[in-house]
């Protein structure tokens, strides 16, 4: 891998927001298609060694995805993404939560808002996620439950994914 690929994880503990800033090796439609095509997003979306299982997925204002990250001895861990606006190949926003397996949002679990931001850097992708909690405690429990390191290894697997795409 090319560890030189811009990876900012900045934490602002007076708005409540994480805002990442990753560089990938690719065109921003091909980025753009691995964050919103569930069969791509199956094969990168959760830190190693999860994997991950999309249930049902409405890419649209108003649609959304159901997903799970499943542990190697089968542990499933539930989320559900509300798409609220969509540019293409810019950007879009959504609601982010942890739910169960029929999509009811479990509220003992932080959620939050997401703008993900698709840009041009030369000839690669710079994608940047402001994600945006309800509470500073939101944010530092998932601080605590490895937010950084998970999306470091979440990332390097999209990586991966897109040597083989684009052979």
């Amino acid at each position: 891998m090319n560890h030189n690929l811009q990876f900012d994880f900045l934490v602002d503990k007076g708005k409540n927001t994480l805002t990442v800033r990753r560089e990938f090796l690719a065109g921003r439609q091909l980025i753009w298609d691995c964050y919103t095509k569930s069969e791509l997003l199956d094969q990168w979306f959760a830190p190693k060694p999860l994997t991950t299982r999309t249930k049902s997925m409405d890419f649209r204002e108003g649609g959304h995805w159901h997903y799970a990250m499943i542990e190697p001895n089968g542990t499933e861990y539930w989320g559900w993404t509300a798409y609220l606006k969509i540019r293409p190949i810019d950007y879009y926003t959504s609601l982010d939560a942890f739910s169960n397996s029929a999509g009811e949002i479990n509220k003992d679990l932080p959620s939050a808002e997401w703008r993900v931001t698709f840009s041009e850097k030369g000839e690669n992708a710079l994608v940047e996620t402001v994600t945006t909690y309800k509470s500073l405690s939101d944010l530092e429990t998932v601080i605590q439950m490895g937010m950084e390191q998970g999306l470091k290894t979440t990332l390097e697997k999209l990586d991966e994914l897109l040597l083989t795409l684009k052979k």
